[in-house]
Protein backbone atom coordinates (compact mmCIF):
# COMPACT_ATOMS: atom_id res chain seq x y z
CA UNK A 1 0.00 0.00 0.00
CA UNK A 2 2.87 2.30 0.84
CA UNK A 3 4.58 1.82 -2.42
CA UNK A 4 1.50 2.74 -4.49
CA UNK A 5 1.27 6.16 -2.65
CA UNK A 6 4.71 6.54 -3.10
CA UNK A 7 4.46 6.07 -7.00
CA UNK A 8 1.11 8.21 -7.10
CA UNK A 9 3.23 10.76 -5.43
CA UNK A 10 6.21 10.55 -7.68
CA UNK A 11 3.54 10.66 -10.99
CA UNK A 12 1.88 13.91 -9.35
CA UNK A 13 5.23 15.80 -9.02
CA UNK A 14 6.84 14.65 -12.68
CA UNK A 15 3.38 15.97 -14.19
CA UNK A 16 3.24 19.17 -12.02
CA UNK A 17 7.14 19.57 -12.92
CA UNK A 18 6.20 18.75 -16.61
CA UNK A 19 3.26 21.25 -16.79
CA UNK A 20 4.97 23.78 -15.18
CA UNK A 21 8.98 23.67 -16.64
CA UNK A 22 9.21 26.50 -19.42
CA UNK A 23 10.50 25.53 -23.00
CA UNK A 24 13.45 27.11 -24.40
CA UNK A 25 13.26 28.07 -27.95
CA UNK A 26 15.91 29.56 -29.84
CA UNK A 27 14.40 30.87 -32.84
CA UNK A 28 14.23 34.79 -35.11
CA UNK A 29 10.72 33.93 -36.13
CA UNK A 30 12.38 33.55 -40.00
CA UNK A 31 11.17 29.65 -39.16
CA UNK A 32 14.51 28.57 -40.61
CA UNK A 33 15.17 27.25 -36.90
CA UNK A 34 18.72 29.71 -37.22
CA UNK A 35 19.17 32.32 -34.66
CA UNK A 36 21.52 35.00 -36.32
CA UNK A 37 21.97 37.11 -33.02
CA UNK A 38 23.69 34.63 -31.27
CA UNK A 39 27.04 36.20 -30.86
CA UNK A 40 29.77 35.50 -28.09
CA UNK A 41 29.80 39.19 -27.98
CA UNK A 42 27.16 42.38 -27.12
CA UNK A 43 25.94 44.88 -29.23
CA UNK A 44 23.64 47.78 -29.70
CA UNK A 45 22.96 50.68 -31.71
CA UNK A 46 21.79 53.78 -29.30
CA UNK A 47 19.01 55.40 -29.47
CA UNK A 48 17.49 52.73 -31.19
CA UNK A 49 14.51 55.16 -32.14
CA UNK A 50 16.01 58.38 -34.63
CA UNK A 51 14.98 60.82 -36.82
CA UNK A 52 16.36 60.95 -40.63
CA UNK A 53 19.90 62.98 -40.61
CA UNK A 54 20.44 61.75 -36.44
CA UNK A 55 23.55 60.36 -35.30
CA UNK A 56 23.63 56.65 -33.41
CA UNK A 57 26.57 55.36 -31.36
CA UNK A 58 26.72 51.47 -32.22
CA UNK A 59 28.07 49.94 -29.03
CA UNK A 60 30.13 46.69 -29.52
CA UNK A 61 30.98 44.30 -26.38
CA UNK A 62 33.70 42.92 -27.35
CA UNK A 63 34.58 40.90 -23.91
CA UNK A 64 34.96 36.92 -24.62
CA UNK A 65 34.04 37.51 -28.32
CA UNK A 66 35.24 39.79 -30.64
CA UNK A 67 39.36 39.82 -30.76
CA UNK A 68 39.81 41.75 -34.46
CA UNK A 69 38.11 44.67 -35.84
CA UNK A 70 34.46 44.89 -35.89
CA UNK A 71 32.40 46.13 -38.55
CA UNK A 72 28.88 47.35 -38.72
CA UNK A 73 26.68 48.15 -41.90
CA UNK A 74 22.92 49.06 -42.58
CA UNK A 75 20.89 50.23 -45.58
CA UNK A 76 20.67 53.68 -43.62
CA UNK A 77 24.22 54.59 -43.12
CA UNK A 78 27.87 53.88 -44.32
CA UNK A 79 29.85 51.34 -43.14
CA UNK A 80 31.65 51.71 -39.86
CA UNK A 81 34.51 49.68 -38.51
CA UNK A 82 35.56 49.38 -34.81
CA UNK A 83 38.81 48.80 -34.16
CA UNK A 84 40.20 46.50 -31.71
CA UNK A 85 40.45 48.39 -28.30
CA UNK A 86 37.52 50.63 -28.94
CA UNK A 87 33.70 49.77 -27.80
CA UNK A 88 31.96 52.22 -29.96
CA UNK A 89 31.90 54.26 -33.21
CA UNK A 90 29.21 56.79 -34.45
CA UNK A 91 27.23 57.03 -37.57
CA UNK A 92 25.06 59.34 -39.25
CA UNK A 93 21.76 57.90 -40.83
CA UNK A 94 21.10 59.25 -44.23
CA UNK A 95 18.65 61.91 -44.08
CA UNK A 96 16.17 60.32 -47.13
CA UNK A 97 15.53 57.47 -44.11
CA UNK A 98 11.83 57.20 -44.63
CA UNK A 99 9.98 57.94 -41.72
CA UNK A 100 8.56 55.07 -39.67
CA UNK A 101 10.91 52.45 -41.53
CA UNK A 102 12.72 49.54 -39.64
CA UNK A 103 16.40 48.94 -40.81
CA UNK A 104 18.71 46.10 -39.89
CA UNK A 105 21.63 46.98 -38.54
CA UNK A 106 24.65 44.05 -38.96
CA UNK A 107 27.11 43.57 -36.23
CA UNK A 108 30.11 41.43 -37.61
CA UNK A 109 33.57 40.41 -36.00
CA UNK A 110 35.77 37.28 -36.70
CA UNK A 111 33.51 35.60 -38.71
CA UNK A 112 29.99 35.67 -36.66
CA UNK A 113 27.49 38.30 -37.22
CA UNK A 114 24.06 39.33 -35.09
CA UNK A 115 21.80 41.88 -36.13
CA UNK A 116 19.15 44.58 -34.50
CA UNK A 117 16.71 47.07 -35.67
CA UNK A 118 16.77 50.79 -35.79
CA UNK A 119 13.62 52.52 -36.55
CA UNK A 120 13.46 56.29 -37.82
CA UNK A 121 11.28 58.40 -35.76
CA UNK A 122 8.90 60.85 -37.54
CA UNK A 123 9.93 64.44 -37.20
CA UNK A 124 12.18 66.76 -38.94
CA UNK A 125 14.93 65.95 -41.10
CA UNK A 126 18.19 66.56 -39.18
CA UNK A 127 16.61 66.53 -35.71
CA UNK A 128 18.78 64.51 -34.02
CA UNK A 129 16.52 63.63 -30.85
CA UNK A 130 14.03 60.77 -31.13
CA UNK A 131 10.50 61.10 -31.80
CA UNK A 132 8.31 58.18 -30.75
CA UNK A 133 6.67 56.30 -33.11
CA UNK A 134 3.24 56.47 -32.61
CA UNK A 135 1.32 53.59 -31.29
CA UNK A 136 -1.25 51.69 -32.70
CA UNK A 137 -2.63 50.46 -29.62
CA UNK A 138 -2.53 51.50 -26.17
CA UNK A 139 -1.22 49.34 -23.56
CA UNK A 140 -4.12 46.83 -21.53
CA UNK A 141 -3.65 48.99 -18.16
CA UNK A 142 -5.57 47.64 -14.93
CA UNK A 143 -6.65 44.45 -16.07
CA UNK A 144 -4.65 42.53 -13.84
CA UNK A 145 -3.79 40.22 -16.57
CA UNK A 146 -7.57 38.98 -16.92
CA UNK A 147 -7.37 40.45 -20.48
CA UNK A 148 -6.83 37.98 -23.00
CA UNK A 149 -8.39 34.71 -22.56
CA UNK A 150 -7.91 31.75 -20.33
CA UNK A 151 -4.39 29.28 -20.52
CA UNK A 152 -6.07 25.66 -19.51
CA UNK A 153 -2.35 24.70 -18.99
CA UNK A 154 -2.50 27.07 -16.15
CA UNK A 155 -5.20 26.64 -14.69
CA UNK A 156 -4.89 23.10 -14.53
CA UNK A 157 -1.78 23.37 -12.82
CA UNK A 158 -3.26 25.84 -10.50
CA UNK A 159 -6.57 23.00 -9.84
CA UNK A 160 -3.71 20.76 -9.74
CA UNK A 161 -1.57 22.50 -6.87
CA UNK A 162 -4.98 23.34 -4.79
CA UNK A 163 -6.17 19.72 -4.92
CA UNK A 164 -2.47 18.64 -3.82
CA UNK A 165 -2.63 20.91 -0.82
CA UNK A 166 -5.89 20.26 0.02
CA UNK A 167 -5.44 16.08 -0.36
CA UNK A 168 -1.97 16.50 1.66
CA UNK A 169 -3.75 18.43 4.76
CA UNK A 170 -6.55 16.00 4.87
CA UNK A 171 -3.78 12.86 4.90
CA UNK A 172 -1.77 14.48 7.62
CA UNK A 173 -5.08 15.67 9.66
CA UNK A 174 -6.21 12.01 9.23
CA UNK A 175 -3.01 10.62 10.13
CA UNK A 176 -2.28 12.66 13.20
CA UNK A 177 -5.73 11.70 14.32
CA UNK A 178 -5.01 8.20 14.29
CA UNK A 179 -1.89 8.54 15.93
CA UNK A 180 -3.45 10.41 18.72
CA UNK A 181 -6.17 7.04 19.13
CA UNK A 182 -3.69 5.10 19.65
Amino acid sequence: MHAIRVAAAALLSVTALTFSAPVAVADDGDGDGDDHNITPFGFSVQPSTISAGGRVTLLLNKDGGCKGSATVSSGVFDTVTIRPGQSSATATVDRDAKPGAVYEVTFSCDGVSGHTELTIATGPPGDPTPVAVPAERGVRAGAGGSVGGFDLKEIGLGATLVAGSVGTAWYMSRRRAAADDS
